[in-house]
């Protein structure tokens, strides 16, 4: 169900529901940015605490560390003294420091045998001094150690010749189990010329830092604990818990965040998860590095998360209560001033709902003074009633065709305004276009009848160019009610001097007959015929058209000559003049109509010349019919002597075969070359026709010099035209022949020699017998 609201109650209900929103988001926004503020504080407290108590821790290290150091460089000196003298000076100075300091458990020393004993070659063994405290009292031990080869843990330290703070360890120096501290050893090596030969330490109780680590609580229900590099406690509130693996209560916690590498790397590590407790809390790790050492131990300090957002949580119940306070204030500011909003927009609501409906009238208007927003909103009213009174009055102007009344805008932001004199332009522009229309209506109607009635003409008369002309140029002035016009077509029949020759003239309603040739190029038909174009003038001087238009007489006030152009060739031009200017659509007509006219005339053209060329034909085709007799005759007789060359040819094939069954033939070219050979005289050779063709006369011929110069005169006698006759051998295959030969030269049309021909008769049987 859709529930309906005043206006007071859509005020109260919206501004409320928007301040309480906004004030759950403010609230919401601070509590978030306390509950992170208070958070970041904490962490930064934490993290500083955390370094404050790792610096004195590391301070108080390093001080130990620096005793170690300045004794690794006090025994240097030992090179200066007797072997047992700076034992025992040594011995003394060792008592001292620890006299000096009651929190060093013991001091020791370790020399390298194979330095301090020339006679001594083994890269193991040393010497070592230890001095510890029992009691009052001082006690010492001196012994020889790693004879059989370095300890893991010694072996490092020579290995690495550097400071080192060792790991922690439970011992006790009286051997009960009761008397066991946990304890650290500071090192310092004992460097001679860049070479280690042993070390110096103090061994130190780590009972010291556990009231350090009580007192490390920056946030209440915070701890602390010192972790050394093995991961196990060093200082821990707890005693059971020093010396444990640290693993054994944050193993997991440890390995996600990757703190194990960075405890033992000496790296700065924080992240939030559960304590060993279960308790969500905050872990901060701080480094501790001394001096040169390369084994950091860390200090870490525990703070649960809820005590880090107790005051955050506290200041959100305060917001709240502020925010709660503050809303039922205002809603109460709103729900008894909204009258002085609400009753001004009650009117107005009144007179928008008249206008809604259509309805306007000046006793809408309403009397608001008030210089607020809700006085210019009565007051923009009153303006909008009185424009709307105006755009009333001016629609029903243009609703009775005052298509000229005048608005006045009531602003550049007057959208109706603007939309009615917009309706009225374009109602203006709807009657002018209308008039336009109509306008090119009747000229389109003026040019299709016009177009017709001539298409109409030059079907008619097609067969008489003269007539042709006359109808056109008649209906063509008659139209264009101009006052007289000519045709003028192209002549060309004296190709030197062509000419255009006027067919037809109409003047006055009346066709003027007179003669007149018009040069190409000449006045304005020849420029008209150059260009190719139409020319229409309007200014013409008095007696200008009698010198250039070749219809004379006259001075008219507008000149058109129209070229006849068919596929760019002019046939003729018309020339039509006028007292009157004639239009563009009219100019347009009649070049539409000089492409009709000049298509009708190249038809009737070629109409008479086909007729003509017809009369032509036929005179022709009777001379033709003469000369087919005469012709007939001459085939006959043609025939005759193609059928007795018919019959000389077969006698002479004939005796051509005879020839080539009973004698051996061979063609040669002027030079004795075979060109040809029968195959009578291939058989009788044994060769084939390729190994014959192309060889020399003389290639089988047993000649001797004064042969050889008869053989010469022989073939120039042949090229001359002499015939001769002789008798040869040849030897062909290991077999000779002899023959019996005539040679005879074969003349060509004008008498020169191109080849020979040579018939052989085989007389070898008759030479032989």
């Amino acid at each position: 169900m859709k529930v309906k609201l005043t206006l007071k109650q859509k005020i109260l209900l919206l501004v409320i529901g928007f301040s309480f929103i906004i004030y759950s988001i403010a609230i919401g926004y601070i509590s978030l940015m306390a509950r992170k503020a208070a958070l970041n504080d904490a962490i930064t407290v934490t993290n500083t605490t955390a370094q404050k108590y790792a610096s004195d821790i590391k301070s108080l290290l390093e001080k130990d560390l620096f005793v170690m150091r300045t004794l690794s460089q006090s025994v240097l000196s030992y090179n200066l003294m007797p072997e047992k003298e700076w034992k025992q000076v040594f011995a003394r100075m060792y008592e001292e420091v620890i006299k000096d300091n009651p929190l060093f458990l013991a001091i020791w020393d370790s020399w390298e045998l194979s330095h301090i004993d020339p006679t001594y070659k083994k890269e193991y063994g040393r010497y070592v001094a230890e001095y510890w405290r029992e009691g009052q009292q001082i006690k010492s031990n001196f012994s020889l150690k790693s004879m059989n080869g370095d300890p893991p843990e010694y072996a490092r330290l020579k290995r690495q010749a550097k400071e080192s703070i060792e790991n922690p360890y439970f011992y006790s120096y009286t051997g009960s189990e009761f008397d066991q501290q946990l304890m650290t050893s500071l090192i310092s090596p004992i460097i001679e010329n860049g070479k280690y030969i042993g070390v110096v330490g103090v061994d130190i109780t780590l009972e010291r830092y556990h009231p350090i680590v009580l007192q490390i609580k920056p946030f209440e229900g915070s701890y602390a604990f010192l972790v050394s590099n093995d991961l196990h406690y060093a200082a821990h509130p707890l005693k059971e818990k020093l010396g444990e693996s640290i693993l054994a209560d944050y193993e997991s916690i440890l390995n996600r965040y990757d703190a194990i590498e960075k405890i033992k790397n000496g790296e700065e590590h924080s992240f939030v998860a559960y304590d060993i407790n279960g308790v969500k809390s905050y872990f901060s790790f701080s480094p501790i590095i001394v001096g040169k050492t390369e084994m950091p131990w860390s200090l870490a300090i525990i703070v649960p998360h809820k005590t880090i957002l107790t005051q955050a949580n506290r200041n959100f119940i305060i917001s709240i209560v502020v925010g709660v306070f503050g809303l039922l204030l205002l809603s109460s500011l709103i729900f008894f001033g909204s009258r002085i909003i609400i009753d001004p927009i009650l009117a107005l609501t009144k007179s928008l709902k008249r206008i809604a409906k259509g309805h306007i009238a000046d006793d809408m208007k309403l009397n608001i003074k008030s210089k607020d927003e809700i006085g210019e909103m009565a007051e923009a009213l009153n303006v909008s009633i009185d424009g709307l009174n105006q755009k009333v009055d001016f629609a029903t102007k243009i609703g009775k065709g005052n298509l000229t009344s005048e608005f006045q805008l009531l602003g550049n932001e007057d959208i109706l305004g603007k939309a009615l004199i917009d309706m009225r332009s374009s109602l203006r522009d709807a009657h002018d276009e209308e008039q336009k229309r109509k306008a090119e209506d009747m000229k389109r109607r003026w040019a299709n009848e016009g177009l017709a009635k001539f298409g109409e003409i030059l079907r008619q008369n097609n067969d008489d160019l003269h007539l042709l002309s006359r109808s056109i140029i008649k209906e063509l002035v008659r139209y264009l009610e101009a006052n007289q016009g000519g045709l003028f077509l192209f002549n060309d029949d004296d190709k030197d001097n062509p000419i255009f020759e006027l067919f037809a003239a109409f003047a006055y309603n009346r066709f003027k007959y007179q003669q007149k040739h018009v040069l190409v190029g000449e006045g304005l038909i020849g420029a008209s015929y150059l260009e190719k174009k139409t020319i229409y003038l309007t200014e013409i001087p008095e007696g200008y058209i009698e010198i250039t238009s070749g219809l004379g007489g006259s001075n008219p006030k507008s000149l058109l000559i129209v070229p006849l152009l068919i596929e760019e060739q002019v046939l003729g031009v018309i020339e039509i003049a006028s007292f009157n200017e004639i239009e563009d659509y009219q100019i347009e007509f009649v070049e539409k109509v000089a492409q009709s006219i000049g298509s009708t005339v190249t038809s009737v053209k070629v109409n008479i010349r086909t007729a003509q060329l017809l009369a032509k034909t036929q005179q022709q085709a009777e001379e033709m019919s003469a000369q087919e007799e005469e012709m007939r005759q001459n085939m006959e007789e043609l025939q005759a002597t193609q059928e007795e060359s018919m019959r000389k040819s077969a006698e002479m094939q004939s005796f051509i075969d005879a020839l080539n069954n009973s004698s051996f033939v061979i063609e040669y070219d002027p030079l004795g070359y075979i060109t040809s050979i029968n195959n009578a005289y291939l058989e009788l050779l044994g060769l084939s026709r390729d190994e014959v063709v192309g060889t020399h006369h003389s290639g089988k011929l047993d000649m001797s010099p004064e042969k050889k110069r008869e053989y010469d005169q022989f073939w120039n006698d042949l090229r001359n035209g002499i015939p001769h006759k002789q008798i040869n051998k040849f030897v062909v295959n290991n077999k000779a022949f002899v023959f019996q030969e005539t040679y005879t030269p074969i003349k060509d049309e004008q008498g020169e020699v191109y080849k020979i021909l040579k018939i052989s008769n085989n007389i070898t049987n008759l030479v032989t017998d």
